[in-house]
This record gives structure tokens, sequence and C-alpha cells, in this order.
């Protein structure tokens, strides 16, 4: 895929299950970890890899259930599915490939294992950004009419199996376009290659359920787990990014909630909607290389 020029592509076993994970085989460099977000691959990275891969190693892995990475057994607690279980892949990730420790920095769900990895590995996170987001314990607590009608699919995906998963695999396509569509507010922003690799992940049904799962777990075992941590807040440096067209920006105080779970939140609004990555990336690329810099902090 264009953008990936240069990256290998290998499946890597963390545990429980094996990821398939692009790296710009780099080692040597500073670790710079890139997780993608619902309904989502590692391609989503594309356009911001080749200035990123400059500095850093980047590994970017399809987040467990996702992509081209294997789709866990569900359990009745969602523990398979958890952030928890999420930020335990990234960890091997690291020490798969030699690293003690990397700069992170992800969107949507993947910003979520991001804030769960900082929570429960903070010595292998140097620096943090996360996109489009605000913390999910947070988000739900503060619902109100207007974020339910835009953000729907979260209550609808959290709903119990199989409705939601029988009612996508009718028409996956149709539901992934229109999920993104209503989001976006406009033309999609996508490459076609990475359009098609996005759908011909999602008609899977193993994904379609896994993801479901996903958002089970953020209802759930994910807040049981923040719940569990007190006060704690993240230590190392937050970047907290969104987009000025979206739906996190408009309906919460995005710097006001990060900062009440991380210690060091700096951030702001972009010209864009959700999918940021795609739709701005020059700009993104400029505030990550400026917050994570070349070496480690």
């Amino acid at each position: 895929m264009r953008g990936f020029d240069g990256f290998a592509r290998d499946r890597i076993p963390c545990g429980d299950v094996t990821l398939s994970v692009r790296h710009n085989a780099a080692p040597d460099r500073p670790a710079l970890m890139l997780l993608h977000g619902y309904p989502q691959t590692s391609a989503m990275w594309h356009r911001l890899v080749p200035r990123l891969a400059e500095r850093h190693h980047v590994i970017c892995p399809d987040l467990r259930g996702y992509g081209a990475s294997d789709k866990p057994a569900a359990s009745s607690d969602h523990t398979a599915m958890s952030k928890r279980a999420m930020a335990a892949d990234v960890v091997a990730l690291l020490d798969h490939f030699g690293h003690a420790d990397a700069d992170v920095c992800g969107h949507d769900r993947g910003g979520r294992v991001a804030h769960r990895l900082g929570l429960d590995h903070p010595d292998r996170v140097r620096r943090m950004a996360v996109l489009d987001i605000a913390p999910t314990r947070e988000m739900y607590a503060g619902t109100t009419d207007a974020f339910a009608r835009a953000y729907w699919h979260w209550f609808f995906l959290i709903l119990p199996a199989p409705m939601p998963e029988d009612m996508i695999a009718a028409d996956p396509r149709a539901f992934w376009t229109r999920k993104v569509a209503k989001q976006v507010g406009g033309p999609l922003p996508f490459d076609d290659a990475a359009l098609e690799e996005y759908l011909a992940a999602f008609a899977d049904p193993a994904c379609i359920h896994a993801t479901c799962e996903d958002y089970r777990a953020a209802a759930t075992i994910d807040i049981a787990h923040d719940d569990a941590d007190g006060g704690a807040k993240l230590t190392m440096p937050l970047l907290a990014l969104w987009g000025d067209r979206g739906i996190v920006g408009r309906l919460f105080d995005t710097l006001a909630l990060w900062r009440s779970r991380a210690a060091n939140v700096t951030g702001g609004g972009l010209d864009a909607s959700h999918y940021m990555a795609e739709e701005v990336p020059d700009q993104i690329s400029d505030r990550l290389l400026d917050h994570f810099g070349s070496d480690a902090a």
C-alpha cells in the first residue's frame, strides 16, 4: 500500500493471539507504536508513516479482533477484547522487537488501548498522543441526547450477541460505509486501497463479532478497570488532538477530561472530522514529530 513502501508486514505471536504488524524494520531507532481505531486497520496510518519512519521504528499492528490479526474467542465478561488485553499485546510487541519503551499514538479505539497501556505499564510508554477521543468512562458518564444520537453505534454494538452481529452481517459494506459517512459528514477521505482493506476485513463475521466485543468490553470491564485505578493518572506527557468538525470536540471539554486522567496534557482541535490521520496527515505529522521528537524523553 502506498505510504508503507519499505515496511515489512509480519504475523507476530503476542501471548494468546497472533497480530498482523506493519513496521519499517528499523529496531535501532526509538519505537513509535501506532494503534488504529474502529472500524479500520493499521492501513489508516499510511499517510503519516513516511515522515514518522525517518526518525522512528514505526510499529503499526492490527489490533486483536481487527484486520488480519487473530479474533479471540469471546467470554461472558468480554475480557478477551478488553483494553487491558490489547495493552498486553502492545507490551508483547515491544518485547518482540527488543524495545524497553515506546512513544504511542492511538486513534479512536487505539487511543483507549494507549490509555490503558499507560496505566498498566507506565514504564513502557515515553510519551502518548490520542486522536479524537476523550476517556471512555467519562464519555459514557457524560452521555447526553446529542451524544447518543451522534455516537449511536456505542449503544448499538453493546447489545447482547448476536443481535448487532446479525444485523451488520446482513450487509457489512453498507453498515461500514454509512456509519463512517455519518461521522465524516461529507465525502469519505480514504485512499482506495485503504478503503478496500477496511471493507474486506470487516466482511469477516469473526471481525464483526470481535469488534462488537470491543465495545461491550468498553462499557463493562474497561470501566471496572478504570474504577479500580482510583485516582491514578497517566504520568507521561499526553498530546490530545481532535477534529473541530467531529463530535468529541463539540460535545466534550476534551482537555479538561484528559486532565482529570493525566498529569501533563497539551493539545487542541484541528480542521477535520473524526478520521483525522487521513484528512489532515501533514498537520498531525507535524504535531506528533514535535511531541515525540527523535529521542526518548
